[in-house]
């Protein structure tokens, strides 16, 4: 009924954006942050409507290696390990600097050091040249302006075409409860997309739900 009155393009621009931002507030208030979110019992501090997502992407791309930049507490490469046992396909090295976790997973393989350290980054791309098949990586560790620029230009390279790189939390720069962690990704992701014209930013995925931790966060190599 709203879109035959002419009303939908009106709410969108003005209340509805309102409204999503109010209800994404009151979800970070309400689950701190999400902190309190799991994965069959381990911590994985996401907002669960970008976890869809990113389910969604893994089983559009079938990366034979997940490339993540952040292990925290580990549920997110527990996710990710645990739906590729679902597809019987791909694996995940993970990153971090200090081990918060006990975790053991045959398709998981943990380093431990700075994600733009010469010698992980070396590792890294060891292990990228040696995979057959489609690369994709997650950015989710330091995500201050300056580590998200060199992450993005350590990693993006290791892309494969047709695969996607998602840098999360460019919400630090949106939202003033996280005023004090800026600048954060979304100046990084703004201007590597300026001077990266083999990526391209995937609106309407990072849009999907509304609301996201994630804006401007998928972006597709398309050479």
């Amino acid at each position: 009924m709203l879109a035959a009155r002419g009303l939908t393009p009106f709410y969108r621009r003005t209340v509805g954006r309102g409204v999503h931002r109010l209800f994404q507030l009151d979800l970070i208030e309400k689950t701190d942050n999400f902190d309190n979110v799991t994965w069959l019992g381990q911590p994985i501090w996401q907002d669960v409507l970008d976890l869809w997502i990113i389910q969604e992407a893994l089983s559009e791309i079938r990366p034979a290696l997940l490339i993540e930049c952040g292990t925290n507490r580990g549920g997110s490469a527990q996710f990710y390990a645990n739906l590729f046992d679902l597809m019987d396909h791909g694996r995940v090295i993970t990153i971090d600097v200090e081990q918060l976790h006990s975790l053991d997973h045959p398709r998981i393989e943990f380093l431990l050091g700075s994600s733009i350290d010469a010698v992980i980054v070396e590792q890294v791309r060891a292990a990228a040249s040696a995979t057959e098949g489609a690369v994709m990586v997650i950015l989710d560790s330091d995500h201050s302006e300056a580590h998200v620029a060199a992450e993005l230009e350590l990693y993006s390279p290791l892309v494969t075409p047709g695969s996607l790189l998602h840098v999360q939390d460019g919400i630090i720069d949106e939202l003033f409860v996280f005023r004090v962690d800026r600048p954060g990704p979304l100046p990084a992701i703004k201007r590597f997309l300026a001077s990266h014209p083999e990526f391209s930013w995937e609106r309407e995925r990072s849009e999907k739900f509304l609301i996201t931790h994630h804006p401007m966060g998928w972006l597709r190599r398309t050479v």
